[in-house]
C-alpha cells in the first residue's frame, strides 16, 4: 500500500469496524479544518449560534490567525494551553489554532471556581490561560496567587481577538503523528479531585468515525446541537468534532442549558441532532406539561453522563415521538464506547459495546467474568482512549492496563450482550451480604410520576450496617412530605428485591452534579449532606 499523503488518514467504510489507516505525518488540525477547502465546503456554516454564523472559509483562516497569535505571544509546541472558555467561535480557533501550530489546548470547565482553576494551573504546568471576559471573576483570582506566563483575554482590547486581525493569516501544520499528544481534558471530578487526561491526534478521528458515523449515521448534512458544554468530552464531540468530521455544521448556545434555552435553539436552528444528559430530559419533560416545543427537524436525540432510566425514555418517546439513544463514555475514552443503536434500543440499558471498541467485565482479582448477570468493573479498550493520567503514574498504572481501560463503573452483561450500569465502584453497596446498585433503585424511584430526580448511596444504621438512603427532588415543592416517602418506599419494596428498599427518604431542592450531570454521590454520603428524615 502506497503511503498515504501527510496529515491525511484513509477511512474503510466498508469494514466493521471502519478501518483507520493513518499517514506517518499526521496534525489532526489538517483532517478537521483545512480538508474542507479542498472539498469545496469553505462557504458553507461550520458553527451557527445566536451571534451569526462561520463559514468554513473563515474558520479555517481565523484558526490559521489563532495559531498565529499564540505563537507570537510565546507559546512553543509543547506547552500546554489552558482555555476556560465560553461555548462560541473562539473556542473553535483556540483548540484547533493550538493544535495546528503543536501547542497543547486543555479546555476547562467554565462553572468552576478560583480554587479549582488554581489547581489545575498548578497541577498542569501551563504556560498560558485564555479566558471569555465572561469568567473574569474567578480566573482573575486564581491567577493572583499562580504563576502563568502568558494570560488572554479572547474578546475586547488587547485581547486574542485583536491579535489575530493583526497578524499573519496561513499557518503550517506543525509536525506531528497520530500517536503524538495533541490535547488534554480534566475529569469531571464525580469522584473526587478531577485528574489530566491526556490524548493523542488520532483520538478524535477514532470517535467522530466510530461513534458519529459508525453509531450515529453523521452525514455532511446533519446539524448538531449539543446541550452539553464544549469543555468536557460528552460536549466536545457533539458540538465540535463529529460537525467538522462530516462537514457538517455545529449550532452553539452560549447560555445555561435549561429546557426552554434549548427548546428555543432547537426551534430557531433545526438541528437534525440533540444531545442532552439524563436530568436535563427529566426536567425538559417536565416543562413540556405547560408548552410543547417544535421539535419536528430531530432524527435523533442521545443521552450520557449518567444512567438513562427506561421511564425518561419512554415518557420522552410518547410525549415527542423521538428516540434517545443512551449510551456510555468517559473523559479517558473521550466519546461514547457502549450504546444503542436507532435500530436497536434496550430500555434500562447503556446498549452494546461501539464497533471498534472491546469491553469486557472484570472481577477484583482481575478475572475476566464472563457469565451472564455476573457484576463487575467495567473495562474498554479502544483506539481512543487516554494513555496517561497528567502527573499521576501510579493511577495511570491501575487504569490503563495493557491497552484497556478501568473506567470505574460497575456493569453486568446480560444474556443478549447488552451491558446494563449498576452505579460507579465506589457507588456500589451491600446490603444483607448482597451487592445493590443505586442506579437500580433510582429508576424505580423516578417511575413516580411526582419524582423529578432521585439519588441513593448507602449509609449505615444504628448497628453500624449498610443500607439504602435516597435524596429525592420533586417535580413541585409542594408534593414533598411523609405521604410521598411512604409510597416511595412502598413501590420499591413492591418493585425491587425485598431488601433494596431505601430505609431513608429526604427531600432535597436539587442534586449535586458535576457540569456534566453526573450525580456525585459521594458528596451525598457525607455528613454534611442535607437530611430531612
Amino acid at each position: 500500500m502506497s503511503a498515504l499523503p501527510d496529515h491525511t488518514v484513509r477511512v474503510d467504510r466498508g469494514t466493521s469496524p471502519a478501518g483507520l489507516d493513518f499517514a506517518a505525518r499526521f496534525n489532526v488540525a489538517v483532517p478537521f479544518i483545512d480538508r474542507h477547502l479542498a472539498e469545496g465546503r469553505a462557504d458553507k456554516p461550520a458553527i451557527r449560534s445566536a451571534a451569526g454564523d462561520v463559514s468554513y472559509g473563515a474558520l479555517a483562516e481565523r484558526v490559521d490567525r489563532c495559531g498565529l497569535a499564540l505563537q507570537a505571544a510565546g507559546l512553543a509546541p509543547g506547552e500546554r494551553l489552558l482555555m476556560v472558555v465560553k461555548d462560541a467561535p473562539e473556542f473553535f480557533y483556540l483548540f484547533w489554532g493550538a493544535i495546528k501550530a503543536g501547542i497543547v489546548p486543555v479546555p476547562l470547565n467554565t462553572l468552576l471556581r478560583a480554587n479549582d482553576y488554581r489547581y489545575m494551573i498548578e497541577d498542569s504546568g501551563c504556560a498560558a490561560l485564555a479566558y471569555s471576559p465572561e469568567h473574569e471573576g474567578e480566573v482573575g483570582a486564581a491567577l493572583a496567587s499562580t504563576a502563568v506566563r502568558i494570560v488572554l483575554r479572547t474578546v475586547g482590547p488587547d485581547s486574542l481577538e485583536t491579535r489575530m486581525a493583526a497578524g499573519p493569516r496561513s499557518l503550517a501544520p506543525a509536525p506531528a503523528s497520530a500517536e503524538d499528544e495533541c490535547f488534554w481534558l480534566y475529569s469531571s471530578g464525580s469522584t473526587g479531585r478531577p485528574k489530566g487526561v491526556v490524548h493523542r491526534h488520532r483520538d478524535m478521528v477514532a470517535t467522530s468515525e466510530l461513534y458519529g458515523v459508525g453509531t450515529l449515521g453523521l452525514n455532511e448534512g446533519d446539524i448538531c446541537y449539543s446541550a452539553a458544554k464544549l469543555f468536557f468530552a460528552y460536549g466536545l464531540g457533539n458540538a465540535m468534532t463529529f460537525p467538522l468530521w462530516v462537514g457538517g455544521t455545529a449550532v452553539l448556545n452560549e447560555a445555561r442549558p435549561t429546557p426552554q434555552a434549548t427548546f428555543e435553539t432547537i426551534e430557531r436552528f433545526r438541528p437534525t441532532l440533540y444531545f442532552g444528559v439524563p436530568t436535563l430530559y427529566a426536567a425538559q419533560l417536565q416543562a413540556m406539561e405547560a408548552k410543547r416545543p417544535d421539535l419536528s427537524s430531530l432524527r435523533l436525540c442521545v443521552s450520557a453522563g449518567e444512567a438513562l432510566p427506561a421511564d425518561i425514555l419512554r415518557r420522552w418517546r410518547e410525549a415527542t415521538g423521538k428516540l434517545v439513544l443512551d449510551g456510555i463514555g468517559s473523559t479517558e475514552a473521550l466519546h461514547i464506547f457502549i450504546s444503542n443503536r436507532p435500530d436497536d434500543v434496550r430500555p434500562g440499558a447503556s446498549g452494546r459495546p461501539v464497533p471498534g471498541y472491546r469491553a469486557r467485565i472484570v472481577g477484583d482479582s482481575g478475572e475476566a467474568l464472563s457469565a451472564p448477570g455476573a457484576v463487575g468493573r467495567l473495562w474498554v479498550a479502544g483506539l481512543s482512549t487516554a494513555t496517561h493520567y497528567w502527573n499521576d503514574p501510579e493511577r495511570s498504572r491501575r487504569a490503563m492496563v495493557e491497552g484497556w481501560l478501568d473506567t470505574g463503573d460497575t456493569y453486568y452483561r446480560d444474556a443478549e450482550g447488552y451491558y446494563v450500569y449498576c452505579g460507579r465502584n465506589d457507588d456500589m453497596m451491600k446490603v444483607g451480604g448482597i451487592w445493590c446498585s443505586p442506579v437500580e433503585i433510582e429508576a424505580k424511584l423516578i417511575e413516580h410520576p411526582l419524582v423529578l430526580e432521585a439519588a441513593v448511596v448507602g449509609r449505615p444504621d444504628e448497628e453500624g450496617l449498610v443500607k439504602p438512603e435516597a435524596f429525592i427532588v420533586t417535580k413541585h415543592p409542594a408534593d414533598a412530605g411523609p405521604a410521598l416517602a411512604e409510597a416511595l418506599v412502598h413501590r420499591c419494596k413492591n418493585g425491587l428485591a425485598p431488601y433494596k428498599y431505601p430505609r431513608w427518604v429526604n427531600f432535597v431542592p436539587e442534586l449535586p452534579k458535576t457540569a456534566t450531570g453526573k450525580i456525585q454521590r459521594f458528596k451525598l454520603r457525607s455528613p454534611a449532606a442535607c437530611r430531612t428524615s
